[in-house]
C-alpha cells in the first residue's frame, strides 16, 4: 500500500512506494535516468507509467480479440444453420469401425 506524507505546510505529499531491485536493474536505471538528465525516482516514475499504459492497451487490445472471435464464430455457426440439410447418398464408402 502506497503511504502518504503531510509537508511541512500540512498539505499531503503524493504516494510513496517502496521497490527493492536487483542491482543490475538497479544500474540500467540510473543509467537511464542520467541520459535522460532525469533523477532515478523520476525515470523510474515514468517507466512505471509507460508499463501501466501499455498493459491497459494490451488488455483492451486482447478483450476486443476475444469479442471479434465471439462474433465470428455466432456468424459461422447461423451461417451453418441456414445451409439446407441434404440426404447422403448411399452409404459411405470408406468407413472404418474400431473394434475394442
Amino acid at each position: 500500500m502506497a503511504t502518504r506524507q503531510n509537508s511541512s505546510n500540512g498539505k499531503q505529499k503524493s504516494p510513496r512506494i517502496q521497490v527493492v531491485l536487483p542491482e543490475d536493474l538497479c544500474d540500467q536505471l540510473s543509467e537511464l535516468a542520467k541520459q535522460e538528465s532525469r533523477t532515478v525516482s523520476n525515470m523510474a516514475k515514468v517507466l512505471i507509467q509507460e508499463g501501466v499504459k501499455r498493459h491497459e492497451i494490451r488488455g483492451n487490445s486482447e478483450s476486443s480479440e476475444i469479442e471479434n472471435k465471439k462474433v465470428s464464430t455466432q456468424s459461422f455457426i447461423n451461417a451453418l444453420e441456414k445451409q439446407k440439410t441434404q440426404r447422403l447418398k448411399g452409404v459411405p464408402k470408406r468407413l472404418k469401425f474400431k473394434r475394442n
